[in-house]
Formats: structure tokens, C-alpha cells, sequence
């Protein structure tokens, strides 16, 4: 009574569609049917081995009952763990929450990357971004204003400190963001939101900075979550 998924791609010279189709109507339901375009029979080339690991992923998170492991102590959110997925270049796999979340890090490919997910940067703009939105949402629903849609733009570039409000003699990164709110707000409320954007947590720790530890483990190999707690402990 296994659930079962059936990927095959029209082109496969070596398995034709005939046995693929044999598979799945003798089969019984839950079943699914998935085609693989134009891929060739071992998945050789890395976008169809990514598509079909994604609709493997997506998949099987109906059938199977999956636990979020206890986060280490003190990391409320849990870990964020970065992997290499590609040694050649520099794409990254994001893992969060207990592998819940899945996002990919790359480069352009003017730098050497293969552009298959927004860059660090990128990423810190979109974490600025999404904070600023979220903190602006819990703030005009608190209120109950009609706040019908956020949304911002957030751009990052490095500009020598003596171009600053603190003049200095280093390169500081400068984020801009721009925000649009849709609705029927007056003007004091807008103004009052606007100073609510720079309170949002991401943006205070991009103020004031942060301590950055690091540990340097023999293990090839991340700890898994566990261990991690352990450790923590």
C-alpha cells in the first residue's frame, strides 16, 4: 500500500514509454505520474537531476510524517546550515528550520557562479527587505490602519566612508530601501510607519552590528541537529 511515483522522460532510448506506463497502470492508487521532458535515461545533465530531485522532495512530504528536530540551545529559529552543491562553482545549499526551508546561494556568472540563486548580498538585501515589511504589517494591524499592501525594494552598494553622515577613511556598505504602501493612509500615518521601517530587527543589527563566532570542526560532515544541541550544551 506504498505510495509510488513514476518519473519518465519521452526520450528515454532505454526504457520506452510503454514500460513506464505498464508500471503505473498496474500499479494502485496513491500513484503519480511525472514526466521528465526531454532528460535522458541516468537524469546526466544538472538542471533535469535538480527538477526531478525537486519533485521527489515535493512529493514525498505528502507520504511521509516528518518531525522538525529540536533546535540547539539558544537558536530559537534553529540552525541554518550552508552546503556546497556545486565544488566547480560556487552555488550553496540553504537548509533552515530543520530542512524544512530550502533555498539556493550562487553567484553571477561574471564571477564564476552559475546563477542559480540570488547572491550573499542578495540575500542580506531580501532578509532587510522581508524584515522591514513584516515589522510594518504587525505595526498597522496593531493599529488596525488600512494598510493593503507593502512592498520594498532594497539595493546595496559600498561607498567610501568620507561620502557617509560619519565621515572615515573606509568603504561602508550602504543599503537603500524603498518602500510603497497601498491604501487609504493620511499623511501622519505614513510619516509614523516610515519610522517604524527602521526599527525592524534586521535593520538594528545592520546598525549596530554583530559578533560573529566561529568554530572550526574536524568533521567533514555538519553535526546534525542533535549533536549540535549536545554541543551547545
Amino acid at each position: 500500500k506504498p505510495a509510488l511515483l513514476v518519473l519518465h522522460a519521452p526520450r528515454d532510448e532505454t526504457v520506452g514509454i510503454d514500460n513506464a506506463t505498464r508500471i503505473f497502470l498496474a500499479a494502485k492508487h496513491p500513484k503519480s505520474f511525472v514526466t521528465l521532458d526531454d532528460a535522458d535515461h541516468l537524469i546526466t545533465r544538472e538542471p533535469d537531476a535538480d527538477y526531478a530531485a525537486d519533485v521527489i522532495a515535493a512529493w514525498a512530504t505528502r507520504y511521509l510524517d516528518l518531525h522538525r528536530p529540536a533546535p540547539p540551545i539558544g537558536a530559537p529559529e534553529g540552525v541554518t546550515r550552508v552546503t556546497e552543491a556545486n565544488c566547480d562553482g560556487f552555488a550553496q545549499d540553504i537548509s533552515a528550520s530543520g530542512g524544512k526551508h530550502h533555498l539556493i546561494a550562487d553567484e553571477p556568472m561574471a564571477y564564476g557562479g552559475t546563477d542559480r540563486g540570488p547572491s550573499p548580498y542578495q540575500l542580506m538585501a531580501a532578509s532587510l527587505g522581508a524584515c522591514t515589511s513584516m515589522t510594518l504589517r504587525m505595526y498597522a494591524r496593531r493599529k488596525k490602519w488600512q494598510l493593503e499592501g507593502i512592498s520594498v525594494d532594497v539595493t546595496h552598494d559600498r561607498m567610501h566612508a568620507q561620502d557617509a553622515p560619519s565621515p572615515g577613511t573606509e568603504r561602508i556598505d550602504r543599503f537603500r530601501r524603498d518602500i510603497w504602501l497601498d491604501g487609504p493612509l493620511d499623511a501622519a500615518q505614513r510619516a509614523r510607519l516610515l519610522e517604524i521601517a527602521d526599527r525592524c530587527p534586521v535593520h538594528r543589527t545592520l546598525e549596530t552590528g554583530a559578533q560573529v563566532e566561529t568554530i572550526l570542526h574536524d568533521q567533514a560532515v555538519p553535526l546534525d541537529d542533535e549533536n549540535l544541541q549536545r554541543a551547545a550544551i
